[in-house]
């Protein structure tokens, strides 16, 4: 029996958006802080994005490597104690203009500066286990950290730039620049050390208090990664490693030139000759830092959207078949049953709608795509079955209280009648309630909303670049007393656990 399978709830929150004076959330006190709210709203889960390094756009969601963790969320106090830095070293750096939003230019900077100095002390007194850490790893480590190292020789350029011999992975020009960039390449090992050191000891902490922590992996590669460079043959790309075609999604009412997300998609005929080794490494590695992952763009495994490479918009494509319940029953032959959430969000066919439920993973259900008067929707709460996991709005949706601003007036009015609501903010506690009562096994309420805050809180608008993943919660907005809702109403609604009595919430 899957964790899944029983009724629970918890709070979306990405690491980045976790308040502290570094300019991005790391995995430090505030980390712990966060997960004591949880255990004493007793909740069970705590979702994240990606936490893979992010490049260009800053997006989890387009990362140099699916195996490797973001450096930005090391925690300095952490290393501080360790004896690999001093508070001088970082307390005086400017990190941001103000709190709320995340400056990912100066994070980039200044966290480079601080990362040299921690370099410096950490080759002075080299942990005990790191390298076991990087025999343990080393088959990604090894290619993940020569990645970044080449990159960085190359001024940050994408390796679809970089001299051919390097490029494409001959022999000698990998033994040259691995030698040329040795002490580069242990200084990525070691940014990988302490993130997953850092990492493993909080989840650690978190599961002993019961919390869950849900994972979230893309399903395609970054065209610029490690992913790629390392492993081109699962992947639709020409003899010099250029894509041929790449993802994306037709246009639709509310994109008319589609979405081009500019990611290679997979061979899967390569796949499955390998028997879906490549995936069998992915899922396995996912599981050693979640409890649960969600997969982005689960209808990509039953077909999958290819655009001509070059294309300057996604109008011109076609769709393929990708390799279905094949992979999944290849991945349960290798772990058994796996918690896995499948993202099957936007226009579903019947063949997606099968796949599910021969997979029997839940699907996600967004209360905000539930009140167009005009049309049926999957997501109107009185139509859910038990399997499934319900959203008023992920890290794709405007807030509840931003959502009553940008939705249409129709849509607006259906909601506040069919959620009982005068006014925004009824509509804002409606709509968790709504989520918290009904059917679906699993709840994941975001922050921002269990906050009360507006579109200014939003952390991701598809298809725009420059605006996103900024967003942070300030300290002050991180208490119990942003907890007392979803802890009474998860409880009202047998959520959970049993040893907590009903009180009026303030």
């Amino acid at each position: 029996m899957s964790i899944l399978d029983k009724r629970g709830s918890g709070v979306l929150m990405h690491i980045s958006s976790l308040p502290g004076k570094t300019g991005i959330g790391t995995l430090g006190k505030q980390a712990y802080n966060f997960v004591d709210l949880l255990y004493d709203a007793n909740q069970t889960y705590w979702q994240i994005l990606p936490v893979g390094p992010t490049g260009y756009g800053d997006s989890p969601y387009q990362s140099y490597s699916t195996y490797a963790g973001n450096p930005y969320f090391i925690d300095f106090e952490i290393l501080e104690k360790e004896g690999f830095l001093k508070k001088s070293d970082y307390e005086d750096l400017q990190w941001s203009e103000t709190q709320r939003y995340v400056d990912y230019g100066l994070v980039y900077v200044n966290r480079g500066k601080v990362f040299k100095i921690i370099y410096e002390n950490f080759k002075k007194n080299i942990p005990v286990d790191f390298n076991s850490f990087c025999i343990e790893n080393e088959k990604w480590l090894n290619d993940y950290a020569l990645f970044m190292a080449v990159k960085d020789a190359h001024q940050g350029a994408a390796f679809s730039t970089w001299e051919d011999d390097v490029r494409l992975r001959k022999p000698k020009a990998l033994e040259k620049w691995s030698e040329s960039e040795k002490e580069k390449i242990e200084y990525y090992k070691m940014l990988q050390y302490f993130f997953f050191k850092q990492w493993r000891e909080l989840k650690e902490y978190a599961n002993k208090k019961g919390i869950n922590i849900i994972g979230d992996i893309p399903i395609y590669v970054s065209a610029d990664s490690a992913d790629l460079w390392t492993n081109p043959k699962q992947f639709y790309v020409d003899k010099d490693i250029k894509p041929i075609d790449v993802a994306g999604c037709p246009p639709d009412a509310f994109t008319a030139d589609g979405q081009l997300w500019g990611n290679p998609v997979y061979n899967w005929e390569y796949h499955k000759k390998t028997k879906y080794e490549w995936w069998k490494n992915r899922i396995g590695h996912c599981f050693k830092i979640y409890d649960v992952i969600r997969i982005d763009h689960f209808r990509g495994f039953d077909e999958f959207y290819c655009i001509p490479f070059g294309s300057e918009n996604a109008k011109k494509g076609e769709w393929r078949k990708g390799p279905g319940l094949d992979l999944f029953k290849a991945l349960k032959n290798e772990f058994g049953e796996l918690p896995i959430i499948a993202e099957d969000l936007g226009f579903l066919t019947d063949s997606v709608r099968k796949l599910l439920r021969d997979v029997g993973y839940p699907g996600m259900k967004v209360l905000q795509f539930a009140f167009n008067p005009e049309e049926e929707s999957d997501y109107i709460p009185h139509t859910y079955i038990k399997n499934t996991i319900v959203y008023t709005g992920t890290h794709d949706n405007d807030t509840i209280l931003g959502w009553d601003k940008s939705a249409t007036p129709t849509e607006v009015e259906y909601a506040k009648e069919y959620l009982r609501a005068k006014d925004a903010e009824e509509l804002r506690q409606n709509m968790m309630i709504q989520a918290l009562s009904c059917v679906s096994n699993t709840c994941v309420l975001c922050m921002q909303d269990l906050i009360g805050l507006d579109s200014s809180a939003r952390m991701n608008s598809p298809s725009t670049v420059g605006l996103n993943w900024k967003w942070r919660a300030l300290e002050e907005e991180i208490t119990e007393k942003q907890f007392e809702f979803i802890k009474y109403y998860s409880k009202l609604y047998g959520r959970n656990k049993d040893n907590l009595e009903i009180k009026k919430k303030n």
